[in-house]
């Protein structure tokens, strides 16, 4: 009787959840112990109230009536369930950061995060998706808006970047963001830092 009752409890949570939202049983920690709650979310998997997409990893599925189909897991919130389950810090990479700060259209093939976990990679559905470890020097203490602006920033590259990409991060970024992160980034690499002091100044 126990377990049913973590299990209505767990599945009116999940109720209020919005479509494709990911999680684990860390999410329900305020609920009962872990034992009980990963036994209720693999009675509800196996009901197909909710679907597992990792190990200890599930989502809450939603149907597409347009393409007669669920739609497959939404792999950022797959990203910040696997960041809540570790504790690990995580930010945009590569094509992923270049994208969110609109300097970039191309569409990634692979999902890349910098954390500051250990590296880990993950097949979901048709994409690969990997952390990396990133030195703390460009993750310990900031806030995703650093973090993201620094990864963008070094993957352009030193000698690559162009006075439009500073334009653009200087057009997106709010006055207050800007102060931030020259406070937060003063421990990055060097020429990276004097980037962001470009885009900072305009």
């Amino acid at each position: 009787m126990m377990r049913d009752k973590f299990q209505t409890e767990i599945e009116k949570r999940i109720e209020s959840f919005d479509p494709r939202y990911a999680f684990s049983a860390v999410d329900f920690s305020d609920m009962a112990g872990t034992d009980p709650i990963n036994k209720a979310l693999s009675r509800l998997c196996e009901a197909g109230t909710i679907r597992r997409v990792l190990k200890g990893i599930y989502d809450k599925p939603s149907y597409s009536e347009f393409l007669g189909e669920y739609l497959p897991p939404n792999i950022e919130k797959v990203v910040e369930a696997i960041a809540r389950k570790y504790n690990w810090t995580v930010a945009p990479s590569g094509e992923i950061a270049l994208n969110k700060l609109h300097l970039s259209t191309q569409v990634p093939v692979n999902y890349s995060y910098v954390s500051d976990g250990p590296y880990r990679k993950y097949k979901i559905g048709n994409y690969l998706v990997e952390f990396k470890h990133c030195a703390n020097k460009e993750i310990s203490g900031k806030s995703y808006i650093t973090i993201i602006v620094i990864q963008a920033i070094k993957s352009i590259g030193k000698d690559r970047i162009q006075p439009k990409d500073i334009s653009i991060l200087s057009d997106l970024l709010p006055e207050e963001e800007k102060k931030k992160i020259l406070r937060e980034a003063m421990t990055t690499t060097p020429w990276i830092y004097g980037v962001i002091k470009e885009v900072c100044k305009k």
